[in-house]
């Protein structure tokens, strides 16, 4: 039957070793943290150059390149799987490279804004070819470990990024952020189009048709469990992304920590991390499914605690105590993260590329508005975050709940 394919599984041999091939992907897939969290110090002198005159406003700068992303990963799924993935990658840097040049030379908002989502839209195409690059040579467990020794390499990006951002800061403007964005660029087609092969082979790949992309489309999200999935990671991360949104206001702002933000955002990242490396440590002998289900109660309870805290000191609890209980809650966010986007990815065998941008593009449709909702109630305190990390703590919950209970066929 037609449908045969989405179940194949992989049959590429890794070309490289594994600790190369790692740190080639987390690099690809980085240059979305890096574009976000390097921008994250440079948000009051954007605001100051830029004459943004609400605060508000410069929340967009981040939570908008999401909106460039949901787009660019429908484009490139279907482009992933009828050109190959080295052909999505060169073409997705080269539009990143555009969009950064359009930023480098914003003198207002909208400009910063379209150059952002442009940006975005070109940086997906790296993202969705390296998804499907790995999904093309593991499955299952093993995907999930390779999954989280990426993420755990990954997240030092997120980690140094606001450091990274703030030494440019220190010694020239903003814009020469954007110049770095085009160098590391280049530097990782360099790298990989010079040690990585076509993981796709042209015997396989799948031409693009409008009727075939319906079809297409409509499998991937006629898939209960692939929908499950992915709605649940686009509301864990939309409250996530609402905390990143904002951190530079929680941290620099709220809690007057100047110039140590970065540091703090750094402590946290890591938290996520070193989710991450257990995770791949465990999940062959545990599996995706209990590791995620410990990691649901565990972002709920932690999660409860800090708005009860909001609740007994007016929204603002002290800095060590949020710190303490955002550490074990991003814990628990960096076990969800790779194993809910490998359970989403497994039906999907052959269309990859396509599963892999359905699902990163509903997830990201879901978690911007969250994010901007979240982000609205934001002023002064903690407890805005605070009640949407639980409300939609329980949405996630349910969605993996639903994820989990036996399907029958009709």
């Amino acid at each position: 039957m037609a449908n045969a394919r989405f179940t194949a599984d992989a049959k590429v041999k890794p070309a490289l070793g594994l600790v190369e091939f790692v740190a080639l992907m987390a690099l690809m897939t980085s240059l979305v943290a890096l574009s976000i969290d390097a921008m994250l110090p440079a948000l009051n002198q954007i605001a100051l150059d830029l004459v943004i005159t609400d605060p508000q406003d410069t929340h967009l700068i981040v939570s908008l390149f999401f909106i460039g992303m949901a787009f660019g990963q429908l484009y490139f799924g279907p482009v992933s799987d009828a050109k190959g993935r080295r052909f999505t990658i060169i073409t997705g840097l080269i539009i990143f490279g555009l969009g950064t040049v359009v930023c480098m030379f914003a003198e207002s908002l909208t400009v910063l804004l379209v150059g952002r989502v442009i940006q975005a839209f070109g940086v997906s195409g790296p993202r969705i070819a390296a998804l499907a690059v790995i999904r093309d040579q593991y499955k299952g467990e093993a995907m999930a470990r390779v999954m989280s020794f990426i993420m755990m390499v990954f997240i030092l990006v997120p980690m140094l990024a606001p450091s990274f951002g703030q030494a440019i800061l220190f010694w020239f403007s903003w814009q020469h952020i954007f110049s770095s964005f085009l160098v590391i660029g280049l530097l990782t087609g360099i790298w990989y189009f010079s040690r990585q092969p076509e993981t796709l082979p042209k015997n396989k790949r799948v031409p693009f048709s409008w009727k075939q992309l319906s079809i297409s489309s409509r499998y991937i999200l006629s898939n209960k469990m692939v929908m499950f999935y992915t709605l649940a990671m686009g509301f864990v991360f939309g409250s996530f992304l609402a905390y990143i949104s904002a951190s530079q206001t929680v941290f620099q702002v709220i809690y007057d920590t100047g110039e140590l933000f970065p540091l703090y955002f750094a402590l946290l990242a890591f938290s996520i991390g070193f989710a991450s490396f257990i995770n791949g440590t465990l999940v062959m002998r545990l599996g995706m499914r209990k590791l995620c289900t410990w990691a649901v109660f565990g972002w709920l309870g932690f999660t409860t605690l800090l708005l009860a805290m909001c609740l007994i000191y007016q929204g603002l609890p002290p800095l060590y105590g949020l710190v303490s209980i955002l550490f074990a809650a991003f814990f628990c966010i960096g076990i969800l993260f790779g194993n809910l986007n490998s359970m989403a990815m497994q039906p999907l065998g052959d269309t990859a590329g396509l599963g892999a941008a359905i699902i990163g593009s509903l997830s990201s449709m879901v978690s911007v508005p969250v994010a901007v909702f979240v982000g609205s109630f934001i002023d002064r305190t903690m407890t805005p975050i605070a009640v949407g990390f639980v409300a939609f703590g329980v949405i996630t919950s349910l969605f993996f709940w639903f994820a989990e209970r036996p399907q029958t066929n009709a």
